[in-house]
């Protein structure tokens, strides 16, 4: 009976330190990869040539994930490159995705499209606000910063002013006159 006492007691003990063992173990991992993705974001956010912003990492067992978006090839490239380098990473999942020079333009065509009906808002609104001027009789177009007016005005001075105004606006980068004198 004391045996079995005995045997049990120290099966016991012997379970309970394993499993404390396993558990400074796992919580000595997590610290590490934790130290690991600090070191990670400071890296990028020092590295002048990467933007630290659009780049996300993530760290397990030493392995450090890299997602968000960079320019080009070379800044992925140079991102894993990066943390390859650092103390206690054993590897390096590279998911980050290049922009194209294709999404680049897409994005400008619409920001331009966005740019192009603003002034369109404000030369039309400047127009119908100006007291000299007939308003409602031009028609307003903008397309890459270009203003088409079109209409018919009773002066010269009219139409100067139309065209003067335009040329006033924000973002505009030239006016085309199409407006014409009536009689």
């Amino acid at each position: 009976m004391k045996r079995t006492t005995c045997s049990l007691i120290i099966a016991a003990a012997l379970t309970t330190a394993s499993m404390s063992a396993n558990a400074e173990n796992e919580w000595s991992d997590k610290a590490k990869d934790a130290w690991i993705d600090g070191k990670a974001e400071t890296t990028l956010l020092f590295n002048g040539n990467l933007d630290s912003f659009d780049i996300n990492t993530d760290v397990k067992d030493g392995v450090i994930v890299l997602t968000g978006k960079v320019n080009t090839d070379v800044d992925k490239a140079l991102a894993e490159e990066l943390m390859l380098s650092l103390d206690g990473v054993d590897d390096v999942d590279n998911q980050l995705t290049v922009i194209t020079d294709e999404e680049d333009s897409d994005t400008a065509q619409i920001m331009q499209s966005l740019k192009d009906s603003k002034v369109e808002s404000v030369v039309k609104t400047r127009l119908l606000f100006e007291s000299e001027v007939s308003g409602t009789d031009i028609e307003v177009e903008v397309e890459d910063g270009i203003v088409t007016l079109t209409g018919e005005l009773d002066s010269n001075a009219e139409r100067e002013l139309a065209v003067t105004i335009a040329e006033n606006t924000d973002d505009v980068k030239n006016v085309v006159s199409n407006l014409t004198i009536g009689k």
